[in-house]
């Protein structure tokens, strides 16, 4: 009954163990000498006496570990008391941490290993087989170095024999992996300011002052030039003569600005077919390209086509939704945005 009040007691202070800091570190090697006492089932007819050991350990991981025990009792032989006797116990533990990243650690041991019972004088010396099993608690003072209390139920063969061993020591750790420390907090910067788009219909009133007030101005803008069904012969994809005009007179802001891009996007209606739009559109948008370079106002590195037909792309959307709304649809079958920047 004592026993086992003490070992509720002993699994109770486990329990109500507070978090710390990470403690256990994968990789490490630890020393771990220890005193203690080691009880002996009544039928050994060996005395109760303290026993004194070290343990040498590796953690795995930061939950799992093992240990090499070996540990050492003088005690006396029941029948005869001035006879001594050593008591050597050495075994392999495995260990598993509860709470890794806690500073009051528990854990659990189970082990395989042996006794070996010296008598003095003519009496044969005994070794039998051992099994453990128990909880440890420790509680780190430093990264390298904690105070530990551990439990262990004994069980040894022969006949069947239950000791019960409790021990207090320090755990000296080295190497191992520390727990990767918090980056410095880094002051994020405002992404850039996106630039301003702005849609100009060629069929709208001195569009050419307009595109020039605005390429004019210090912020950065992407102008968008729109063309209208109007500027392609009906159902064609050529241009009209007033449609080249207004590229002549517009894109010369190109020549003034090296470094600008131009992109060529043509849109149909929801009328017709998806086929057939899709081909007047990448048939307008190349005719707008072909007029550029033969003129010999932009150079073929600076431009590019795409025909969306029925479809608008999510990757290029440079122009306001509401450009291409069922109204507008109603009155432009065919829009491309020469983009300068």
């Amino acid at each position: 009954m004592k026993r086992s009040i003490q070992f509720i007691v002993f699994i109770f202070v486990i329990l109500v163990a507070t978090s710390g800091f990470c403690q256990i570190r994968p990789g490490a090697f630890s020393v771990s000498p220890f005193f203690g006492g080691l009880w002996f089932d009544g039928d050994e007819d060996l005395d109760h006496r303290p026993v004194y050991g070290v343990r040498l350990g590796y953690d795995f991981t930061k939950n799992w570990g093992a240990e090499a025990v070996l540990d050492y009792v003088n005690t006396k032989y029941k029948p005869t008391q001035d006879r001594t006797t050593d008591v050597f116990n050495y075994r392999l533990e495995g260990l598993y941490h509860f709470m890794p990243d806690s500073k009051l650690v528990p854990f659990v041991a189970v082990g395989v290993g042996g006794m070996s019972i010296n008598y003095a004088g003519n009496f044969e010396n005994k070794t039998r087989a051992a099994f453990d099993i128990g909880p440890g608690v420790k509680y780190f003072i430093t990264d390298w170095l904690a105070l530990r209390a551990d439990v262990r139920y004994v069980l040894t063969t022969g006949s069947i024999y239950n000791n019960l061993e409790y021990t207090l020591g320090l755990t000296f750790y080295f190497g191992g992996t520390k727990a990767a420390t918090s980056p410095a907090k880094v002051e994020s910067k405002p992404e850039p300011k996106a630039a301003e788009k702005v849609v100009i219909l060629a069929s709208e009133p001195k569009v050419e002052e307009k595109v020039a007030v605005l390429a004019s101005e210090p912020e950065e803008k992407v102008i968008i030039l729109a063309f209208e069904d109007v500027h392609f012969d009906f159902d064609k994809s050529t241009l009209t003569g007033e449609a080249q005009t207004i590229l002549k007179k517009n894109i010369q802001l190109l020549k003034d600005n090296p470094k600008s891009k131009v992109r060529i996007a043509g849109y149909t209606s929801a009328s017709g077919t998806k086929e057939y739009n899709q081909r007047l559109s990448e048939r307008r948008a190349k005719a707008v390209e072909e007029y550029l370079i033969k003129e010999g106002i932009v150079s073929p590195d600076r431009l590019s086509t795409v025909g969306y037909g029925k479809t608008r792309p999510a990757e290029y959307e440079a122009a306001p939704k509401d450009l291409y709304s069922k109204a507008a649809k109603a009155n432009m079958r065919v829009l491309f945005e020469i983009i300068v920047k």
